[in-house]
């Protein structure tokens, strides 16, 4: 406000100060100008008549000779005054309209009524430093969830697409640099709601200096990063950074589990896509050699993970010398011979990994038609393009956006699940087959909710009650349905943590314990009518032995007698 005001009086200091000057005159000569009263006596107006009447006359809201008729003195000044006073008025009028179209002034009221909006938040709630492609979808997945997101995005055409987005919840928005530390204050990171900032641009510098400027400014808050680079994730990590996303890295890894483990691969798949999403069935990549065009960071993390499932790569890249390739073919991809020369004939997979969406689509195609029987990976840079790759119809299509989006929400959403998901990367893959049978069992095939429970006074205070009285309650009694406790709701529980000691798919009948996590998967109506048992001792009571507790007196002193 002080920012807003200083630049209006900035702006304003000379149509204000002709206004007072023209006024001043006015009004002391028309308290000099000799005039008479109704008795004919001489008279002159006082300071608060003259005030009074240039007032009305000069803001051209009408005229009066009061509270005499004015002489011929008063009259000449009044027609003098007119011209004085008016004339400023106007050129007054027009500053304040050009102040009105002031960029800078604009762009001030809007940072303070977003500001000011941030603060009266009431939810949860989380920063998201811009509105790209990845940005986009995290916040879909956010607001279908029902948290709340705040953005700050320096490019306004992407924020114009956010407002005509139908959303839940109306989503916050700021068209500023998240680099500026005065912006990220405005944005809430001191916010006692404000649950972390997630930094996904395309430029590893700026989600850099975010990072840092936040855990410099609020370390205890959580930060999701972006960091395609070695050295500036190393950077991140000095400085704290929760969680640093290499999405070539994840999608090398993600290709290496569909080789030796596509049941986890889909379990993690599914467990971390869009609610009510349904997920198609993956494809299977074949064992043989493979050819890899494009040697970039996406290349040889994809030629890394390769080798360690036992697959032979053929390498072909347009720059050897930039990209540090010792044993490869130079070329594009693009062109038959050089296909041909890395042996597509023979080849049973090729992945066309290169920056640019045309030459990934040219590459494939020229490979399809030499080979039809390839097992097809195609990256694609840009969402604009996904029409041309529909129509193209990869077996895997390598989308960064949607793959760094996966991962942030399996933290976001709840940590628990960012834990159950590590822990089932090291289990085999008939396990994690097992555990998707009793899932879609249960809860169908669409994808789930994911939900964490505390054990606690804040989070669960009939648990907490009845286990601070030494009841016995299990995990059973909270999947029950409180309406009729001889049904199950549609949950599964994964996981419960207890005293830092993960368990996975925990036995029904296990007793519980104060300050349990447990994370829950199941259907939505499941994840609503849970805290009815978990916030109503009564409901709780009765879940458990089925004895209702009355809530009178009258009746408990009856149900003694």
């Amino acid at each position: 406000m002080n920012s807003i005001l200083f630049l209006i009086l900035r702006r304003l200091r000379r149509p204000i100060i002709t206004i007072i000057v023209s006024f001043s005159i006015a009004i002391i000569g028309l308290t000099v100008m000799p005039g008479l009263d109704d008795q004919g006596k001489p008279w002159h107006m006082s300071i608060f008549q003259a005030f009074y009447v240039i007032s009305y006359t000069a803001t051209t809201i009408g005229f009066g000779e009061v509270p005499y008729p004015y002489s011929q003195a008063q009259r000449l000044w009044m027609t003098l005054s007119i011209y004085l006073t008016v004339i400023p008025w106007f050129y007054a009028i027009g500053k304040i309209i050009t102040l009105i179209q002031d960029p800078s002034l604009r762009k001030i009221i809007i940072s303070d009524r977003f500001a000011s909006n941030v603060r009266l938040l009431q939810e949860p709630f989380y920063i998201l430093c811009s509105y790209g492609e990845t940005a986009c979808l995290l916040a879909k997945a956010l607001d279908n969830k029902g948290i709340r997101v705040v953005v700050i995005e320096p490019i306004q055409e992407r924020l114009n697409e956010l407002e005509l987005r139908d959303t839940q919840n109306i989503i916050l928005s700021l068209c500023a640099d998240a680099k500026v530390p005065e912006n990220l204050i405005q944005a809430g990171i001191h916010h006692p709601l404000c649950k972390g900032v997630v930094t996904l641009t395309d430029s590893d510098d700026v989600n850099l200096s975010v990072a840092i400027a936040v855990k410099l400014m609020n370390p205890d808050l959580p930060v999701l990063a972006r960091a395609e680079r070695q050295d500036i994730a190393a950077n991140m990590a000095s400085f704290g950074t929760d969680l640093i996303i290499n999405p070539y890295t994840l999608f090398g890894d993600q290709l290496a589990m569909r080789v030796h483990a596509i049941g986890t691969y889909i379990l993690q798949e599914w467990l971390t896509d869009v609610p009510g999403d349904t997920i198609p069935p993956p494809a299977f990549p074949p064992i043989g050699n493979w050819i890899v065009c494009g040697y970039g960071r996406f290349g040889k993390s994809v030629v890394q993970n390769l080798k360690q499932e036992n697959i032979t790569t053929t390498i072909i890249e347009a720059n050897p010398q930039l990209t540090d390739c010792e044993i490869c073919i130079t070329g594009s991809g693009t062109e038959a011979i050089t296909l041909l020369e890395a042996g597509v004939l023979d080849a049973v997979g090729i992945v066309a990994g290169t920056n640019n969406d045309i030459n990934n689509l040219s590459i494939v195609m020229t490979a399809k038609e030499l080979n039809p029987k390839l097992f097809v990976v195609a990256r694609k840079n840009k969402r604009d393009n996904e029409v041309l790759f529909k129509k193209f119809n990869a077996d895997i299509t390598m989308q960064i956006s949607d793959i760094i989006a996966h991962e942030c929400l399996a933290h976001m959403v709840s940590p628990l699940l960012a834990q159950f998901l590590a822990l089932t990367r090291n289990l085999s893959n008939q396990w994690a087959n097992a555990l998707i049978s009793q899932l879609v069992e249960k809860v169908g095939e669409e994808v789930p909710e994911t939900w964490g429970v505390t054990i606690n006074a804040k989070n669960a205070p009939a648990v907490t009650e009845l286990l601070n009285k030494s009841m016995h309650v299990q995990l059973e009694n909270l999947t029950q349905d409180p309406h009729n406790r001889n049904q199950r709701l549609d949950v599964v529980a994964l996981m419960i943590v207890r005293n830092q000691n993960s368990m996975l798919l925990p036995d029904a009948n296990l007793r519980l314990a104060v300050d349990d996590c447990i994370l829950f998967c199941g259907r939505p109506n499941a994840k609503f009518a849970m805290p009815l048992v978990l916030n109503n001792t009564k409901r709780l009571t009765f879940m458990i032995d089925g004895i209702e507790i009355f809530d009178s007196w009258i009746w408990r002193w009856l149900k003694q007698r």
